[in-house]
């Protein structure tokens, strides 16, 4: 049968309507997907209320650690850094336990176990720890001894993300063991002129993240016999900690390499919940704003502050968590009056933004900036002659 040019381009032309309906099919079912996996995910309930579990006391107490930061990068060799960075944190939760009311919750800084170290993302990777691990291990023991939650944020590498520098929270329960890990929501970005953090965060992988560990995994929150609980290293983000409002948090806790008062205050007094900043100390002829560690109650009151930025100590205060929890719903916010507002506000660094092959992540912060820069819905950078 001989086939014509004519019949041989409508063959081709209704080939590819053909592949381009099947495409056009498959990307609506996964969008139906989608659609049909947030109706099933249940995220903040209408009426206002949100899910806890009974409290097992009336009030709890938070102590907040307020300690040097050493890098793992300082150290003879890194097995050295750890135990002698362990060894710290061990004392200073015995201090804890020991000075006046016993802890509840023992809250670390962002750093107490790797600190920060610079230089090439491949230089980075070895000064950090895995989650499980040998340090979680330790720190499980001292949150068994003093029997309460202990909670410190890290530098962390995962076999599921090679490559990938994660900034991870992780809380050990009164058991020992690990009751929750709490990835970086997302990094602050424009902070500096000639570089961007290279961390991954949720935001920077959420699909693959949402694949991973579920919707309901991007704002999570640990349901305890203290209260509802939720750990975050994010700072200036309104939006981050009033989803976690949303989700029922009642407790936020904080890790900071460094931070802004007002920031701590203005969080906990819009969302109505209590939260914590834990800083680390550095001299005050380096000009940073360290230490004075907080803890802030729903009223924006500040409850207890540490007076030093460069002095190590604990911070502590007694929450009357049943009182607050009495009637309690989540915040009423204006979001149906703001909606249209925001469904047409378009961020200017796309999420999903490190989704790619680990040989092609950024190494350096220059590198990221370049990233973002290429990607921005306000710069795009000028093309070339």
């Amino acid at each position: 049968m001989k086939i014509t040019k004519s019949k041989l381009k409508c063959r081709v032309i209704g080939l590819l309507s053909a592949c381009i309906l099947l495409s056009c099919k498959q990307t609506t079912t996964a969008n139906q997907k989608e659609v049909d996996a947030r109706a099933e995910t249940v995220l903040v309930k209408a009426d206002g209320t949100y899910d806890k579990v009974p409290l097992e006391k009336d009030s709890i107490v938070i102590k907040v650690m307020q300690t040097r930061v050493k890098s793992l990068s300082s150290f003879p060799s890194i097995e050295e850094g750890l135990e002698e960075n362990l060894l710290y944190m061990e004392k200073m939760a015995a201090q804890a336990q020991n000075e006046g009311d016993s802890p509840d919750i023992i809250l670390f800084h962002e750093f107490p176990l790797t600190g920060y170290s610079s230089g090439t993302r491949q230089e980075k990777l070895p000064f950090t720890i895995e989650v499980p691990g040998p340090e979680t291990a330790r720190v499980g023991k001292i949150a068994k001894a003093c029997d309460c939650y202990v909670i410190f944020g890290s530098y962390v590498r995962d076999a599921q993300w090679p490559d990938h520098i994660l900034s991870i929270n992780t809380v050990m329960g009164r058991d020992g063991n690990i009751a929750k890990t709490f990835w970086k929501s997302r990094n602050i970005k424009r902070l500096y002129s000639d570089r961007e953090i290279t961390t991954t965060t949720i935001e920077a992988v959420r699909d693959t993240y949402r694949e991973k560990y579920g919707m309901e995994e991007e704002f999570p929150v640990l349901r305890t016999e203290f209260g509802n609980i939720a750990v975050s290293t994010v700072q200036f983000d309104p939006f981050i900690f009033s989803a976690f409002a949303m989700r029922g948090t009642e407790i936020m806790l904080r890790t900071a390499t460094l931070f802004a008062e007002e920031d701590v205050v203005y969080t906990a007094w819009v969302n109505d919940y209590y939260s914590a900043m834990a800083n680390f100390t550095l001299p005050v002829s380096t000009g940073y704003n360290a230490g004075e560690s907080v803890i802030v109650g729903p009223d924006g009151k500040i409850l207890a502050k540490h007076p030093s930025k460069e002095e190590d100590g604990i911070v502590s205060a007694k929450i009357p968590l049943a009182e607050f929890r009495k009637d309690r719903t989540i915040p009423n916010y204006a979001l149906e009056m703001t909606k249209p507002v925001f469904s047409q506000y378009k961020q200017e660094i796309p999420i999903n933004h490190l989704e790619m092959e680990t040989t092609q992540l950024p190494k350096t912060g220059a590198e990221m900036k370049l990233l973002l820069d290429s990607i921005s819905r306000y710069n795009p950078p000028k093309k070339a002659n």
